[in-house]
């Protein structure tokens, strides 16, 4: 059952469980205990949405069927992305401490950001979970990747992720469908990085190569995966998890709730429901619930914690530690792009392939022989796309080497009518790019915390960031600019632009632009210094879970999502556990 402004303060009925977001961890709570014949009430702060739901496809147009011609002034990817949200959203700021950088992103719809994420889905390996006993930074995670692997391969299969087994120690194999062929530039890529010794291997992404079941489709390669897929064959918790949970008939979702706080017993301590501000009629709301499983995201979740104060809880709820959105890290990026000369004046054919990279290099260095202690992995991009004006074009895009035209007359960017046709013609399916995602050493000092000046629309106190990249941080990106450079010469190819330096942390992106930010609500076995145990359940209240990304310890080489997935999957088969043996 779907309603956008229920009136729960005169509903009697008590849930089982209250669920705050829809996203991979909100989903896959719902999905697992409503099958399960458990209660569920989701709230989720934005608005329905089904890719299949014909107002909202998006797949297979082109930029002039956009009133901007896809630019990004309405989302924060284009009018054809499935995101609604962004780093800013109108009414809802967040602040920074001075001096520090963070920008956080929201995507306030059914399924949160899984319905334009990159679906990379890299399991934590062994030493992701003890990096602590590797080099002694950070903390250990309280459980380790054999703790992990069965929802792992649970997740896999319910999903549909491709893939190769490599046997690679700190990059486990999976249960994985057919992987898509590289196409030319990855070939390409593949190639250049044998002759440097750079290992590569098929992508691990979630989009179904194969039909697994008769609820999703197969991909059908359109190369559109960001606007989200009409066909569920790609991997989104609004199709692939809330949608059979609704099915089910025990789950109620209620969209266009913003969560203000969870609400206690004075007596008790325990959970007793969520208060929530309807953004339709700006008018506040209770739903009850036995158990309460926050998923909001890991910035949403500890600003919920945090706000949800009491003569009980005068820091906040769950935060006798004090560390309720402390240890914020967010992955590390960095980028580079080139033109490659060998590949001008292309034949045209179809190889769009699936949305993203069909080729990837996992972390392949020993870091006890760097100047930074953890790693990251490649992701790679080209081919021939829907083209991008002005890419590669004239001496600047050339690095200072003037490209010259069929008629030996040097070519600046621009033009229009002949010449601009003869550019696209030239150029178009030559440049490669490619971007490195690290793990950042987990440091306490990078932080968010309650503002105490600021609110929200909603009347809602809101989040203020503290945080800064350390040398470690930048040392690993100058590491990732060499990497690419030495990557497009040993492909024949030409760097666009000046090579980052030390003026811009070498590319380093600045905090959040990843969208990868975890932590804020760590899982650990000292409940002095965590704020989860080991099943993600709350140390100070027994009937309160967390499962999104705020129990990390670590952020680890990998994209967070499939650990989320697998985290929230192991979390919510303990609550349905504690519940029969009548502990919650």
């Amino acid at each position: 059952m779907i309603n956008d402004s229920i009136n729960i303060k005169a509903q009697t009925e008590v849930f089982d469980v209250v669920i705050v977001g829809s996203g991979a961890g909100g989903g896959m709570a719902a999905y697992t205990l409503s099958r399960a014949g458990v209660k569920v009430c989701v709230l989720e702060a934005g608005q329905n949405f089904d890719p299949a739901d014909p107002k909202n496809i998006t797949q297979l147009k082109w930029p002039y069927e956009s009133p901007r011609r896809g630019a990004s002034t309405t989302r924060p990817f284009g009018d054809f992305d499935a995101a609604y949200g962004g780093w800013d959203i109108d009414g809802q700021p967040y602040t920074r401490k001075s001096g520090t950088t963070f920008d956080w992103f929201r995507s306030q719809m059914v399924g949160g950001r899984t319905n334009h994420w990159g679906r990379i889905s890299l399991r934590f390996g062994p030493d992701d979970f003890k990096r602590a006993s590797i080099d002694g930074l950070g903390d250990d995670w309280p459980i380790g990747y054999d703790d992990m692997k069965p929802y792992y391969d649970r997740v896999e299969k319910l999903i549909g992720v491709f893939g190769t087994n490599e046997g690679l120690r700190n990059d486990p194999d999976g249960q994985f469908l057919p992987p898509p062929k590289p196409r030319l530039h990855e070939l390409m890529i593949m190639k250049a990085n044998k002759k440097i010794g750079i290992p590569t291997y098929p992508s691990r992404m979630a989009m179904l190569t194969q039909k697994i079941n008769d609820e999703r489709g197969k991909c059908f390669y359109c190369g559109q995966c960001g606007r989200a897929c009409m066909a569920y064959a790609d991997f989104s918790s609004s199709s692939v998890l809330i949608k059979p949970a609704l099915a089910t008939g025990n789950t109620t979702l209620i969209t266009h709730a913003m969560a203000r706080e969870v609400v206690t017993d004075p007596t008790t301590g325990l959970a007793t429901g969520v208060s929530y501000v309807n953004t339709l009629n700006l008018q506040e709301y209770t739903v009850k619930g036995k158990v309460v499983v926050l998923a909001a995201s890991a910035g949403e979740t500890a600003r919920l914690l945090l706000n949800s104060k009491s003569s009980r809880f005068s820091h906040g709820l769950a935060n006798s530690s004090g560390v309720v959105g402390k240890y914020l890290n967010d992955s590390t990026g960095a980028s580079r792009s080139g033109i490659i000369p060998a590949l001008f004046d292309r034949k045209r054919y179809n190889e769009d392939g699936v949305g993203g990279m069909h080729i990837y290099t996992p972390w392949w260095l020993d870091n006890k022989k760097l100047d930074f202690p953890r790693g990251y992995h490649i992701e790679y991009g080209g081919g021939m796309g829907m083209p991008g004006y002005g890419f590669g074009w004239g001496i600047e895009g050339m690095n200072g080497k003037a490209e010259f035209s069929k008629n030996g007359k040097a070519k600046a960017a621009g033009g229009y009518g002949s010449s601009l046709k003869e550019d696209y013609a030239r150029y178009y399916g030559a440049s490669i790019g490619m971007s490195g995602r690290g793990e950042p050493v987990v440091r306490e000092d990078n932080y968010c915390e309650i503002d105490p000046n600021t609110v929200d629309k909603y009347g809602i106190p809101v989040l203020r960031f503290h945080y800064k990249w350390s040398d470690y941080e930048i040392k690993q990106a100058k590491h990732m600019q060499d990497t690419f450079e030495e990557i497009i010469h040993a492909m024949g190819g030409i760097p666009n632009g000046k090579k980052p330096g030390p003026e811009t942390n070498y590319g380093l992106a600045e905090p959040g632009k990843i969208i990868h930010e975890v932590g804020t609500a760590r899982m650990g076995n000292d409940p002095k210094t965590s704020v989860l145990n080991s099943n993600c359940q709350a140390h100070d209240v027994k009937n309160l879970f967390v499962a999104d990304a705020a129990p990390f310890v670590s952020q680890g080489d990998k994209n967070a999502t499939l650990t989320i997935l697998a985290l929230s999957l192991r979390t919510s088969e303990y609550i349905l556990d504690q519940r029969k043996k009548g502990n919650i």
